[in-house]
């Protein structure tokens, strides 16, 4: 109970530092591309920008990261072959191992449907593979990745770890097995542990993120190792009921949209109001903006008549954006609101009514993000 205690503690303090950061990296993220529309291709300036959005979209990975292991990041869940999905990765997979490793798959072509986030089941898949390959280290290798399905019942769901949360019944599973140095009973019981690793550098965040990861889909996970054969690593999640969809990619939009009209931006963080205005300002819009859930209502009372958009917030001190949300849609029943959070989508998706919920944009986001999330709204 103690442990179980120490990681709920653990997760709350993950979740709320990456939600906060995040809340900065909008700031940073949106600042550059700002800069960069004002910036000549020929200038040098150009390359120092794209190196700082690069790093901040490393930062960002690590916050997902943590929000992974607090069981509050991103997830849009969808009926997905787990096959397919590694297949689409092969070359992705092979680029993050080493020459000398051989990678082998096992892929069941006749998989049923899982219901996954499929970004952050990718994060899962190299978070795994990346660790077989450093067991592994310099020397030659090989690294397997095999998917399947199988029916589990109670007394098989024992030994992994979430089987509180996992129900007996058919699953779809993913495992990477390697031929690395392999773990003693000891090291391998903390591999899951928040901030614990066996390298000599390293955030120790991967396979707590994974298990973050696993908890959101109501999954299981477990370990096997031993000293000198390797590890083996095997991730269940539920099968859907439904049919594996076919995903295609979204279409691109043009640079030259642009909107018109007035926008309420509401957020009680400074510099994700300084840049949100100025990025919707460079979609041509007219911006108005309000530091807390009050002062946004008090806003939008004012110009309810006018305000073709509202962009809000949903932790805030004070009045939440759940409850903005609320006396908005009393005022108008029909105003457009675009929820923004470093959380989940899901979970917003489960606050919200479907047929009231006009649109959500995740924090950190670009300006080519808000852009296409914007029009999104307003042509629906």
């Amino acid at each position: 109970m103690q442990h179980d205690q120490k990681l709920e503690s653990l997760g709350m303090l993950a979740g709320g530092i990456a939600h906060d950061f995040n809340n900065l990296l909008v700031g940073v993220l949106g600042g550059v591309d700002l800069a960069l529309e004002h910036v000549d291709a020929s200038s040098p300036a150009r390359e120092i920008l794209e190196d700082v959005t690069k790093a901040t979209d490393r930062a960002a990975d690590l916050a997902n990261q943590l929000l992974a292991y607090s069981g509050k990041g991103r997830f849009v869940v969808e009926p997905t072959d787990l096959s397919r999905l590694v297949e689409e990765m092969f070359k992705l997979v092979q680029a993050s191992v080493s020459k000398k490793i051989r990678v082998v798959y096992e892929l069941d072509d006749k998989l049923p449907a899982a219901e996954v986030d499929v970004t952050q089941v990718r994060q899962v898949v190299l978070n795994l593979v990346i660790n077989a390959a450093e067991a592994i280290g310099d020397a030659v290798g090989t690294i397997s990745l095999a998917t399947g399905s199988s029916d589990y019942r109670r007394e098989g769901l024992a030994g992994v770890h979430l089987s509180e949360g996992a129900r007996e019944g058919r699953y779809v599973f993913l495992q990477v097995k390697d031929c690395g140095a392999g773990m003693d009973g000891e090291t391998l019981k903390k591999i899951f542990d928040p901030f614990f690793t066996t390298k000599s550098v390293g955030h120790g965040l991967g396979l707590a993120a994974v298990l973050g990861v696993v908890r959101g889909h109501q999954g299981a996970i477990t370990a096997e190792s031993e000293p000198g054969v390797g590890t083996t690593v095997t991730v269940l999640f539920p099968v859907s009921e439904k049919a594996a969809l076919d995903r295609t990619a979204p279409a691109v939009e043009p640079d030259s949209w642009a909107g018109s009209g007035i926008v309420l931006l509401v957020d009680d963080e400074d510099s994700v109001r300084a840049v949100g205005a100025a990025m919707l300002g460079r979609l041509g819009f007219d911006v108005l903006v309000a530091e807390d859930g009050r002062q946004g209502l008090e806003v939008f009372r004012q110009h309810a008549d006018e305000i073709v958009l509202v962009v809000l917030d949903l932790a805030m001190p004070g009045m939440s954006g759940d409850e903005v949300f609320q006396e908005m849609r009393q005022i108008r029943s029909d105003a457009r609101i675009l929820l923004s959070s470093g959380f989940d989508e899901q979970d917003i998706s489960n606050r919200f009514d479907a047929s009231d919920l006009a649109g959500f944009i995740h924090k950190p986001y670009r300006l080519s993000t808000l852009a296409r999330q914007v029009r999104k709204v307003l042509d629906s």
